[in-house]
């Protein structure tokens, strides 16, 4: 399982900054921190999105497998 943290408001995805990795706000999935299960993403969630950012877990794999069948 390969997940991000999208915004639903923003659309911008969840990113370990460059200078001190902690998280930050990026328009590009390129550059989108992937995070390997759930729980992982709860506690990112939990310490560090304001409501704000409506966070969502997009799992890549169920993108690409549906993609891959369409």
């Amino acid at each position: 399982m390969r997940l991000v943290i999208q915004s639903r408001t923003t659309g911008s995805f969840l990113a370990p900054n460059n200078e001190d990795g902690q998280p930050e706000w990026v328009m590009l999935l390129s550059e989108a921190a992937t995070l390997g299960d759930v729980e992982t993403c709860v506690q990112l969630i939990e310490d560090h999105v304001e409501p704000f950012y409506r966070p969502a877990l997009v799992d890549l794999d169920d993108l690409y497998g549906k993609s891959r069948h369409e």
